[in-house]
């Protein structure tokens, strides 16, 4: 009976799970580090062996950030980085790899989620918006200049702090927005971290944009820096040592309209 039991804990440690991939970095000659976001086992730090043979299975061009993969891990909990067994595309893109303006999208969300996602579990609601949100994206002819704005404001629902609208009977020249709670007021809070209501409108539009529709709001580049800008600085009062991104001035520059 023990030995049944050991051969099934064994097989407990091998997960096959989906996965988009958040950041590689070359660990010496024929190795990867990988950090994956997967649908079965959350945050996943994991060592890529890479042959050097064109015939091999596991190539260096599936760990681009954002990639979707199904993978095989040698999970074992006690260990800080994972033995990547196996992995396969999941889905090609058709269009980001080639798109300047998606591109930069893509890598910018990947840092993003590289830091927003350092310790998070299971979640499949998350990794399924996740990948929702990617293949919109690949698929979209026009329309997607807001993407990156949409995808942090949803992005918060998931984390905790998505902003709250209990006061609902505010008007756009009483509006402000608490940075460090998460909600609209009407009367500016005694910290520094809010909004003034120019700002508190844009976070309120904001909130109603999905990605089909979020075309429909015009914004030129400053007002998508100023939000953008906004955003991030939420994101670091609620996300510890969160840091500055160095994927975002090369999207600053995107969409002169």
């Amino acid at each position: 009976m023990a030995f049944y039991s050991l051969i099934r804990t064994f097989a407990l440690m091998l997960v096959k799970t989906e996965a988009i991939v958040l950041h590689s970095l070359k660990y010496g000659e024929t190795r990867l580090i990988v950090d994956l976001y997967t649908r079965e086992a959350g945050r996943l730090s994991c060592v890529v062996s890479i042959p050097k043979t064109q015939k091999a299975r596991l190539k260096k061009q599936y760990f681009q950030p954002m990639t979707l993969l199904e993978v095989e891990v040698d999970l074992r909990q006690r260990l800080q980085l994972q033995k990547l067994k196996d992995a396969r595309l999941l889905s090609a893109y058709a269009s980001i790899p080639f798109s300047p303006e998606k591109l930069a999208l893509s890598l910018f969300i990947a840092e993003f989620l590289y830091h927003a996602l350092r310790s998070e579990q299971q979640d499949a609601s998350l990794f399924a918006y996740l990948v929702d949100a990617m293949q919109w994206l690949d698929i979209a002819e026009k329309g997607y200049a807001n993407f990156h704005l949409t995808f942090l404001m949803r992005m918060s629902r998931f984390l905790g702090f998505y902003p709250n609208l209990e006061v609902r009977e505010i008007t756009e020249t009483e509006m402000f927005f608490d940075l460090r709670e998460g909600r609209f007021c009407t009367s500016a809070p005694v910290h520094r971290d809010f909004l003034q209501p120019d700002d508190a409108r844009r976070i309120h539009a904001l909130m109603r944009m999905d990605f089909p529709t979020m075309h429909l709001y015009r914004l030129n580049r400053q007002d998508r820096n100023r939000i953008v800008d906004v955003l991030l600085h939420y994101y670091r009062l609620h996300i510890p040592q969160f840091p500055e991104l160095k994927s975002l001035a090369v999207l600053q520059e995107l969409w002169a309209d």
